[in-house]
């Protein structure tokens, strides 16, 4: 049975009945007297303690009911802490005169304030050419899309104060780990502990290679014997399919820590776009958003890469919208089965 921590009114009441017992005709339920002054004071160092004890049971293991004093003691115990901040990069493009240099080191900045720096020296051989840029402060507000403009903190003679990011993006800016994060991965290693390379540990080992990964799934033998096949995601992401620098970072930890036997392949699932056919009762602008947002929580919480996300979990997704009354579902018209290595996206919606 819960013990119920009794409140300070509940305290005084009992300390001013002890004290009345053992000294008859005293009266301890007022604070105009000596016994009742004590009363008080007793039933608040008692409270005290009570609230004390209460946050070291709260904090004796690092469930959800643990607060950052208690996951983060068990971290430190098991050899964790919350995975460091990590930096934008990626490549813009340039342009300007034939035999311009842009040296490393140039700074850039965009329209919101962030600063970039370039990574490497670039001499123009044309009229155009492409050079490494990273975030000069780290963190997911550095990623940016293909196409975001920089613009030179400083004139550089030849080169046009304009440039343009390129290829992918900007991109394996991460935030540090949040504490929801390390207590998953704390709650992780204590029920499933290493096994010397298990499925398990694999997984375990892509969480903790990159901040920015959020799921990852694992494959043995699926490129033969001795292989492992490991597939993340980034949920906080813009785009959920990581790309080549995290990928590459997830893989150089895991080979810190993997058997040796072992040949690791850390790739990104297959991005398939599911779209939706939506009549909706009542239909407003406010019960789409919902209903979206329902979808798409829907996809984070049961897409995998070879999963199938049934038909009737997107009914229900539906109808958990605040305001929906009915709606018709006209496609996905069955349940969606991906092949391995695809993995459901959320696509668009069409209103009918």
């Amino acid at each position: 049975m819960a013990f119920i921590q009794p409140t300070l009114v509940e305290l005084r009441q009992q300390a001013a009945a002890d004290i009345e017992t053992y000294l008859p005709g005293g009266d301890a339920r007022t604070r105009r007297t000596v016994s009742g002054v004590l009363g008080q004071a007793l039933a608040g160092a008692v409270q005290g303690l009570h609230a004390n004890i209460q946050a070291r049971e709260r904090n004796f293991l690092p469930d959800e009911r643990a607060e950052a004093e208690g996951v983060e003691r068990w971290a430190a115990l098991l050899g964790y802490w919350y995975l460091d901040a990590t930096a934008a990069a990626g490549s813009l493009a340039v342009s300007g005169s034939s035999g311009a240099v842009l040296d490393a080191g140039t700074r850039l900045q965009y329209s919101d304030g962030t600063v970039y720096a370039t990574t490497a020296d670039l001499t123009l051989a044309g009229s155009s050419g492409s050079v490494a840029v990273s975030a000069q402060a780290l963190g997911a507000a550095g990623n940016l899309p293909a196409g975001a403009k920089l613009t030179l903190l400083s004139p550089v003679a030849g080169i046009n104060s304009t440039l343009t990011v390129e290829g992918s993006g900007l991109t394996g800016g991460a935030d540090q780990e949040d504490l929801s994060a390390l207590r998953s991965r704390v709650l992780s290693r204590l029920r499933l502990p290493p096994m010397g390379g298990s499925a398990a540990d694999y997984q375990a080992w892509a969480l903790e290679g990159h901040a920015a990964v959020t799921r990852a799934w694992v494959s043995p033998l699926e490129q033969g014997p001795n292989t492992v096949v490991v597939r993340v995601v980034c949920d906080n992401e813009v785009d959920l399919i990581p790309t080549t620098p995290v990928l590459d970072a997830v893989l150089a930890y895991i080979d810190s820590q993997r058997p040796v036997t072992a040949e690791v392949f850390v790739v990104a699932p297959v991005a398939v776009p599911l779209d939706f056919e939506i009549q909706l009762t009542p239909d407003s602008t406010a019960l789409r958003e919902r209903v979206s947002s329902a979808l798409q929580d829907l996809l984070r919480r049961e897409a995998e890469p070879g999963g199938t996300i049934l038909r009737t979990h997107i009914a229900e997704a539906i109808s958990t919208a605040v305001g929906e009354t009915d709606h018709v579902l006209q496609a996905p018209a069955a349940n969606v089965t991906h092949a391995a290595g695809e993995m459901a996206v959320f696509g668009s919606i069409t209103w009918l």
